[in-house]
């Protein structure tokens, strides 16, 4: 034991400098190899490229994008749209195609894209100019590649219907054109993402990115009726969410304002049950009055004796309307007044405050005038949707605080019959208003019963700081209206000649044509001043102004000449006799994506009238619009339109579903709007990208809609479908 006790407490020989180094050294090549030998191919920090096929295949891809690409949307949540896992798709992922596959499918798409066969239908083609879209393209390579061959297989077993028609590559003066790619003003902060930055980081972050689709095509849809507590007008952005029939009637907001999740639901038809709208003109006269009967509006007819109930119809007396005397005598008492006022020639877009029977919209279009009437939120009777029911253009909107959403200096006249609006409250915001929508040198008529003389005192001060010319004031006895004809000025010299500097002159970088969710500003807008601004110069007389395009827009004049050209073709040799559709059931058509107005233009000698939708994350091609002598509005599609159910005949889209992939939550959401405006029995035709198309039929079926024609080429196709009566 002793031994052992000596042996413990010995002191151990110490190692040197030296070999504790060699022990380092050792211990860390030792852990270099293991993490060499353990380490997979795919961890490597550097890979060799084997071929450079997928190069040309990006490449390819960037020479040919028809719709601009932007950042993956995030993911939304449906209630009644159910998704299977995504590893199930993952597993029908399929090799890319060889080089030489690629270079015969674009040259195979060029000459297809030049043919036109005798119906000279076409799918407009834009391409990206300035090639931003660039390292976009690369993200979405894989993606495309894998519904390739889908899309082949489907084509050779049939399952595509074709129609017998060819896809038309439209070109401008350089080649195709999308004035979506275009600069505008109220162009999406998205799309001016840094596409071109090239460094290694950035790189990859692009190639994490993957854009999936814009319908998931495993998507699973069930349909709820909104039900009685929204009722069969329910328009959602400005009734309450409770705004139906019976006790929550006449529930609506003070100001434009969206639910917070995209409405999933189906309003129902009327109660009394729905029948196909009376075909135009006979519709002027007479409307069936349970497509649009509700309580408020019962008591209305009681009340007065323009409108009367005739069986199933209510009926509007040509000899009788709003204005005592007639319509005809109050168009007639203002020519008297101000007969330089050429209805019909200079005077072409004409806006109504405050719809009533729509006798004065009636009235101008025998004179080729085209009346948009404003159906005021607070107007309970619903007096906009008998205008829409007859056939007039009609949308529904609120006088406040934010602007209308249409651009400045559009309107050729606008009139606000019986009006009782409070011009000269709040500063005169209302007035500054009508001046910034009113075209220089246009016309405000206003006729009134109840003369007040606190107010009219305000708005004759009101009129005067804003240097208003009084063309006429005179008491129509017929009527028993006072009339009032203003003039706003067509040059900023009067201006300078004002008194007092209220209220005060707009800033110059203020935005005139910011309408949408913008305040109405207490401030002036003065006139343009040099030729090459718009409103400068008054359109030509009408017809004339539709094919003349102004010299302001010279720069862009042989786009606008190569759109209209391509959209006559299609409406003629496609539209009007290759679809099936009954033209003489189509009254009401909306372009929910217009550019130029190439739709309406084309459908002008059509007994028709086209809402022309420029959407606001587009170019802001809607001054063009109006400057034609077409009617348009501002909206944003992720959100309802301002309309009431069953408004529209016909539905046109082109390309709107790509370029909203990347705005709205629930994309699956615009189809659901589509069937609420739409009238059953109406009508969409939609362009758009084949992978897009497919998932729509999908939807559309689970809608009931029935799908009357289809068409795919070159990755682009078209859908003709009309909705039925099905409720769920």
């Amino acid at each position: 034991m002793a031994a052992l006790k000596l042996g413990r407490s010995a002191k151990r020989p110490r190692l040197g400098f030296c070999a504790k180094v060699s022990l380092v050294v050792f211990l860390g090549l030792i852990s270099v190899i293991i993490w060499f030998t353990s380490s997979s191919p795919s961890s490597a920090v550097f890979s060799r490229r084997d071929s450079f096929d997928d190069i040309e295949q990006e490449e390819l891809r960037e020479r040919v994008p028809l719709v601009r690409r932007e950042p993956a949307s995030r993911a939304s949540r449906t209630p009644n749209v159910t998704s299977p896992a995504s590893s199930a798709a993952e597993t029908a992922r399929k090799q890319p195609p060889a080089r030489e596959e690629h270079r015969d499918e674009e040259r195979q798409r060029k000459t297809d894209g030049k043919k036109v066969l005798a119906s000279g239908e076409g799918v407009k083609w834009g391409k990206d100019r300035d090639e931003k879209a660039a390292a976009a393209g690369k993200e979405n390579a894989e993606s495309k590649q894998e519904g390739k061959g889908e899309e082949e297989e489907e084509t050779e077993e049939g399952g595509v219907k074709k129609a017998d028609m060819e896809i038309e590559e439209v070109t401008g003066v350089e080649g195709g054109f999308d004035a979506d790619l275009e600069e505008g003003v109220d162009v999406n902060a998205e799309e001016e993402s840094e596409a071109d930055e090239t460094t290694d980081k950035k790189a990859k972050k692009v190639k994490k990115k993957k854009l999936g689709p814009l319908f998931d095509p495993r998507a699973r849809y069930s349909w709820k009726s909104c039900g009685a507590r929204k009722g069969p007008n329910h328009i959602p952005c400005v009734d309450l969410e409770d705004a139906g029939s019976g006790k929550f009637q006449g529930h609506r907001h003070h100001e434009r304002r969206c639910p917070r999740a995209p409405p999933m639901c189906l309003v129902p038809l009327p109660s009394s049950g729905y029948r196909p709208p009376v075909s135009w003109p006979e519709s002027r006269s007479k409307i069936f009055y349970g497509n649009v009967a509700h309580p408020k509006l019962s008591a209305y007819i009681k009340a007065h004796s323009w409108l009367k109930l005739a069986g199933d119809y209510l009926v509007f007396p040509l000899n009788e309307s709003i204005f005592q005397g007639g319509v005809a005598q109050y168009l007639d008492f203002i020519d008297e007044m101000v007969p330089d006022i050429e209805w019909g020639k200079s005077i072409r877009i004409v806006l109504d405050i405050g719809s009533s029977d729509a006798s004065f919209g009636s009235a101008l279009l025998e004179k080729e005038v085209l009346v948009l009437s404003i159906g005021l939120m607070d107007d309970e009777t619903d007096l906009a949707q008998l205008s829409l029911e007859r056939g007039f253009p009609a949308v529904v909107s609120k006088l406040g605080t934010r602007r209308l959403p249409f651009p400045s200096g559009v309107f050729d006249a606008i009139h606000c019959g019986e009006c009782s609006l409070p011009w000269h409250s709040s500063g005169g915001k209302l007035l500054l208003e009508m001046n910034r929508i009113l075209r220089p040198g246009g016309y405000f008529i206003m006729s009134s019963k109840h003369r007040d003389i606190e107010g009219e005192e305000g708005m004759s001060a009101l009129i005067a700081s804003i240097c208003w010319n009084i063309l006429a004031h005179k008491n129509d006895e017929e009527s028993d209206l006072g009339v009032k004809v203003y003039q706003r000025p067509s040059s900023n010299d009067i201006y300078e000649l004002r008194r007092r500097n209220n209220p005060p002159l707009c800033k110059e970088n203020e935005k005139q044509d910011a309408a949408w969710y913008t305040p109405i500003t207490a401030c002036l807008h003065t006139n343009p001043a040099s030729i090459e601004q718009r409103g400068t110069d008054w359109p030509e007389e009408w017809p004339k102004r539709l094919e003349i395009f102004p010299e302001w827009f010279s720069d862009s004049q042989e786009k606008l000449i190569a759109d209209a050209e391509h959209w006559k073709a299609v409406v003629n040799k496609s539209y009007l006799g290759g679809m099936g559709i009954d033209w003489s059931k189509v009254r009401n058509v909306m372009d929910m994506k217009a550019i130029y107005g190439g739709i309406a233009a084309a459908l002008a000698s059509q007994k028709v009238w086209v809402m022309n939708v420029v959407p606001v994350h587009a170019p802001n091609t809607l001054p063009v619009i109006f400057e034609r002598g077409l009617l348009g509005i501002y909206h944003d599609w992720c959100e309802p339109f301002s309309t009431y159910p069953r408004s529209y005949d016909l539905l046109h889209a082109d390309h709107l579903f790509a370029r909203l992939k990347n705005r709205c939550k629930q994309p699956v959401s615009i189809v659901v709007e589509m069937d609420r405006i739409l009238r059953p029995g109406g009508w969409v035709i939609i362009r758009d990208k084949s992978e897009i198309l497919d998932s729509l039929e999908e939807i559309m079926r689970t809608l009931h809609w029935e799908i009357r024609m289809t068409y795919n080429q070159a990755k682009e196709g078209i859908v003709c479908a009309q909705k039925t009566a099905w409720r769920p």
